[in-house]
């Protein structure tokens, strides 16, 4: 339980650095741009309740804004998909897992699991870039913003998630 929860810090800690520090200042031909922390929120385990995951989404998308001069921003995002987080497992795993399983590639399978993520950063970038617009006055753009940093972030989701899954091979 308490190794548990370290690792739980150790990754929101890891992972909001790296997006502070880091991949804020990337903005790929200025309209991509990667959402590495999201791993933090996909990573939390299931069967965690909403009222606990609402909070430690809103709380990481607050830090995020607070860091990255986005008023509200992220903590509305965040907190949209966390919202809709235990159903998308749902629906895209189709059975029931055990309370406390960590979202991986071993326990969705592979497809399972970049389905989820998939649409779990889509539905946060939407949201996200949705608001920061507030407008639908350039719809071609708002949709290739959002497709670009999804695709980025999915990507750089999975190869963590990958570089994650050998580490756990190796210890074992």
């Amino acid at each position: 339980m308490i190794n548990n929860i370290i690792r739980g810090i150790a990754y929101f800690v890891i992972f909001v650095l790296i997006q502070i520090l880091i991949l804020n200042n990337i903005h790929y031909l200025r309209i991509a741009t990667p959402f590495l922390y999201l791993y933090f929120l996909i990573k939390i385990p299931v069967g965690i309740s909403r009222s606990n995951l609402l909070l430690i989404s809103f709380a990481t998308g607050l830090i995020i804004d607070t860091f990255s001069n986005t008023p509200g921003m992220h903590a509305a995002a965040c907190t949209f998909v966390g919202f809709f987080r235990s159903g998308l497992i749902r629906f895209f795993i189709g059975k029931e897992l055990l309370e406390g399983a960590y979202p991986s590639y071993s326990v969705f399978g592979v497809g399972g699991f970049l389905r989820y993520v998939i649409s779990f950063v889509l539905l946060h970038h939407i949201v996200l870039f949705l608001v920061e617009s507030l407008t639908l006055f350039d719809p071609i753009y708002l949709i290739l913003r959002i497709l670009s940093s999804t695709l980025l972030s999915v990507i750089l989701i999975a190869i963590v998630e990958a570089f994650n899954m050998e580490a756990v091979k190796s210890g074992e």
